[in-house]
């Protein structure tokens, strides 16, 4: 089967570990031609390219900045991806035999592109992972308001891209729910989940190793480290975390490894300084290889959300926790089935992420060895079970339905 990947993701180097590497690289193991189309930003430097490698055939456009640079800049770049993206495939990819095109969001501003796609490739099969519901996001975070019609370009080209897609993938039976809530156009027979998921890989850390890291990083032996990983913005309602730390900043056996990077770093790292909280280190963006090492040298994995979503996510970097064998606190909206999926499975601990003194009373039961070593099983067997790349193809190519269990 021929199979052309879209993504805003820079996607270069197919061994890299991640939900969209992972995806692709069990396609290519299965036999399927891969053609994936992806994004290098301004500030690199780099001019559009096609190329091949691994098997895989790349075509990495140059597009306007989208990542760390103002809300202005960031706004031109994503309304001009959809010219851009449209200008490079009609350039490069000459081939008007897809069987499958798979395409994902953000950004939903791809409809005239897969529009242009389906017309080329007439035989051709489209569908949509799902990974973010905007513009509704951006009202929940208070970005812009129904009125404004800012949000209705948005919503106008989101139903178009739905529009477009055969079949739609989404995240959890919450996500799925929502989205035929709200948008009652679509067949629920064209929706199903298909979730975040990774290639499952066997790591054991020993305690000396687990030591080693500790070491290298000037992080505690002799106490239970509670880590976050990944984005530091609005979403992640970093407010919130500020309340956690401090009102656990006086906990002997406790300590708190932030690692990321994103709007809301500065405001982080101000706090902590200002407060003077001793039991928590935050460290810039790693590289993954090092994120990977102190994610196993950890003990709890966290997982934040502002509380004021009104829609449901999943953030994957969940996955990451549960590959190394962590049990999860999660503090989030009460949209997300999260919860249900925590702590329904034995999985960890949640709480709403405006509930402050709830949080330390459920941090505080990992402070039990044995609870946290058991749940952390209960984690990656989970992990094993529902969440794996090769559970992901299948779903897509249709040889098999999501289990009732993944909720």
């Amino acid at each position: 089967m021929k199979i052309l990947f879209l993504s805003l993701l820079n996607i270069e180097e197919i061994n890299n570990p991640g939900i969209y590497t992972d995806l692709i690289r069990e396609f290519r193991n299965y036999g399927h031609d891969m053609t994936v189309v992806g994004p290098y930003e301004r500030r690199e430097n780099k001019e559009t390219i096609f190329f091949r490698n691994e098997g895989i055939d790349f075509l990495q456009i140059k597009i306007g900045d989208i990542t760390k640079t103002n809300k202005f800049k960031k706004g031109i770049s994503i309304l001009q991806l959809e010219y851009l993206y449209l200008k490079a495939i009609k350039k490069y990819i000459k081939k008007n035999d897809f069987d499958l095109i798979i395409y994902t969001t953000p950004p939903i501003t791809f409809e005239r592109v897969i529009k242009y796609l389906k017309r080329k490739n007439l035989n051709a099969k489209t569908y949509l992972l799902l990974k973010d519901i905007f513009p509704q996001n951006a009202v929940d975070l208070g970005y812009f308001s129904k009125l404004n019609p800012i949000y209705h370009y948005f919503r106008f080209k989101e139903k178009r891209l739905y529009k477009q897609s055969d079949r739609i993938g989404c995240m959890t039976i919450n996500n799925l729910n929502y989205i035929l809530k709200n948008n009652n156009y679509l067949k629920p027979n064209r929706i199903e989940v298909c979730p975040n998921t990774i290639t499952i890989r066997k790591r054991t850390f020993f305690k000396e190793s687990k030591n080693m890291v500790r070491e290298k990083y000037n992080l505690p032996l002799d106490k239970t480290i509670y880590i976050y990983g990944g984005n530091l913005g609005k979403p992640q309602g970093v407010d919130f975390l500020c309340k956690v730390l401090l009102r656990s900043m006086d906990h002997d056996n406790m300590y708190f490894l932030i690692v990321g990077s994103g709007t809301e770093y500065k405001k982080l790292q101000t706090f902590i300084l200002n407060n003077k909280i001793k039991n928590t280190k935050l460290i810039p963006q790693m590289s993954r290889l090092d994120y990977e090492e102190v994610v196993y040298s950890s003990d709890v994995g966290m997982i934040f959300l502002d509380h004021k979503f009104t829609i449901p996510n999943f953030p994957s970097r969940i996955l990451s926790y549960m590959q190394a064998s962590l049990p999860i606190l999660a503090a989030t909206d009460c949209i997300s089935d999260l919860s249900e999926i925590i702590e329904g499975n034995k999985l960890g601990q949640w709480c709403k992420s405006d509930d402050v003194e709830t949080f330390y009373l459920k941090s505080q039961k990992f402070l039990d060895k044995d609870y946290s070593e058991k749940i952390g099983m209960n984690s990656n067997n989970f992990l094993e079970n529902n969440y794996s790349s090769l559970n992901a193809v299948n779903i897509i190519l249709g040889k098999q339905k999501e289990k009732e269990k993944v909720v």
